[in-house]
């Protein structure tokens, strides 16, 4: 099989068990909307989930994977299986060690922590001391997550996807039991979720064991410290963290920034990043988790031109999906908050703020996705210098940008300005990368952007004019706001493959033909 086809294939098992996931995230989140609302309590859980949340962004799904998956891939590839287990084990061992290490000073320091990071709770009664203690219930999440990171790793590079993909199902699903079921039992109702948030982690973690037994690995400790691979992963990680993670540090600054600004700020960027994070978690994360094994050990080999042919590929593919998903979410923002979440405690106002921010968001959208395919490819060619660099300036421009936009803008403000210092690091990436490796296919890039921008204006505008004909400002008549939606988003699909088979777009031939494929093997 082609890596083209091996890196489709991938991405669609990937996308299959992300957008189950991401499914019962939204059943999530539609549950705590109406049982909580947008106020004290999801403000003081959602900044005190943003915390270990974050931590998992930038070390364990960002830094950890970054760093882990080029270096295990070259092991493999070059030293055999049996070396590839030692590295895993040794991984395994000095992982655990460091994070509990992480998550014990979690707990203590933990006033200390969102003292710094959210210091406009402390002017509330109640408010500061309830972030405290969920905050403390929910940081041994990121010991289970970042071991989940490491066996994501060591499995996507075995071509193993489904697993690791699935199991974020399991953290919903167990905050959805805890939320309905717990609730009653504690003082601060909420305090469920945060119990349900630690189990559903140690359950993530449970369910890769089985499948890494199944492949030949097998954790036990190993104490092999000075390993040289460990070494360079150890190395590689520390500039990966920034690198790889600027994104997600600037939506926590946005979160600090927005504990300044009138109640319900923070809830409203979560409940837009929990929809801009739906096609992002199905499409970008799934492309970029596909990719990177396949880059990393082209990398190893020293196959510059595959590595090169890869990576167009991959961005190609990113550009057809999230181009459409970018102006579908524009569009449909209002909709959506007012389908799933209205009702209960969360009225329209909350969904107006909270669309306010997912359309400046998904603004930015392609520029996230492709970010995600380019800082990895420098730290497979053992280049950690440059995206530490363009994620540091892309940090200053978000904070400044913040501060600016802020005031007049509110928490729109904020989410505008992470996604304009998303495309600024996005921007000096594809130029510096060009300047290193030579050209990778820009103008076939540049094609694909065209195109899929040429056939989305009219998928844009047959939704729109779908949506139009539903007054989203009423709470009730779900049914019909569900079937108008759902039709106009079916139909403006249609639509926008309508036009891209018209224009011939390869991405979209290439997945006919693995889906075609499928159909002849089944």
């Amino acid at each position: 099989m082609s890596e083209k086809k091996n890196i489709a294939r991938a991405a669609g098992i990937l996308g299959s068990a992300t957008m189950l996931s991401r499914i019962m995230g939204m059943v999530r989140d539609m549950v705590v909307s109406r049982l909580f609302g947008a106020g004290l309590a999801t403000d003081a859980f959602f900044a005190a989930f943003q915390i270990p949340n974050m931590l998992r962004r930038f070390f364990a799904e960002g830094a950890l994977t970054a760093a882990f998956v080029p270096i295990f891939s070259a092991t493999l590839s070059q030293r055999g299986d049996e070396k590839a287990r030692e590295l895993a084990n040794t991984c395994f061992t000095l992982l655990t060690i460091v994070m509990a290490a992480v998550t014990l000073a979690g707990v203590i320091f933990s006033p200390f922590i969102v003292g710094l990071m959210f210091p406009g709770f402390a002017t509330e009664p109640g408010k500061f001391e309830l972030t405290i203690l969920l905050n403390r219930l929910m940081f041994p999440y990121i010991f289970f997550i970042s071991l989940v990171a490491l066996c994501m790793g060591i499995l996507n590079t075995l071509r193993h996807f489904f697993t690791p993909a699935i199991s974020t199902v399991f953290l919903n699903v167990s905050m959805i039991i805890a939320a309905l079921c717990l609730r009653g039992f504690f003082e601060a109702p909420i305090t469920a979720l945060a119990v349900g948030v630690l189990i559903g982690g140690s359950i993530q973690l449970i369910m890769q064991v089985p499948v890494l037994w199944n492949k030949g690995f097998r954790p036990k400790p190993d104490f092999h410290f000075n390993n040289p691979e460990v070494r360079t992963i150890a190395i590689l990680m520390l500039p990966s963290v920034f690198g790889v993670g600027v994104y997600y540090l600037n939506i926590a600054v946005s979160a600090i920034l927005a504990s300044l600004l009138p109640q319900g700020s923070v809830s409203y960027l979560y409940y837009a990043q929990r929809l801009f994070e739906f096609p992002q978690g199905i499409f970008t994360v799934s492309v970029a988790q596909a990719v990177l094994p396949s880059m990393s050990r082209q990398a190893a080999d020293d196959d510059i031109v595959g590595m090169k042919e890869t990576l167009s590929f991959g961005l190609r593919l990113m550009l057809f999906i999230t181009i459409p998903a970018m102006f579908g979410l524009m569009v449909c923002s209002t909709p959506i908050f007012s389908l799933i979440f209205m009702g209960g405690a969360f009225d329209y106002n909350t969904v107006v703020n909270s669309a306010s921010a997912l359309l400046y968001y998904s603004v930015g959208l392609s520029f996230v996705a492709l970010t995600r395919v380019l800082a990895p490819v420098f730290y497979a060619l053992k280049d950690t210098k440059t995206p530490v660099i363009t994620a540091f300036i892309a940090f200053i421009i978000n904070f400044c940008l913040s501060l600016v936009l802020m005031g007049p803008l509110k928490h729109g403000g904020l989410a505008l300005a992470t996604t304009l210092s998303a495309s600024c690091n996005m921007l000096m990436l594809l130029w510096l990368l060009r300047r290193k490796i030579g050209s990778f296919g820009g103008m076939n890039i540049m094609m694909t952007a065209l195109k899929s921008t040429a056939a989305a204006i009219p998928m844009t505008a047959a939704v729109w004019y779908g949506c139009s004909h539903v007054d989203w400002s009423q709470a009730d008549h779900k049914l019909l706001k569900g079937t108008v939606l759902s039709g106009s988003i079916f139909f403006g699909c249609a639509v926008y493959i309508l036009i891209a088979k018209l224009l011939r777009s390869e991405e979209l031939l290439e997945a006919v033909s693995l889906f075609r494929s499928k159909l002849m093997k089944g």
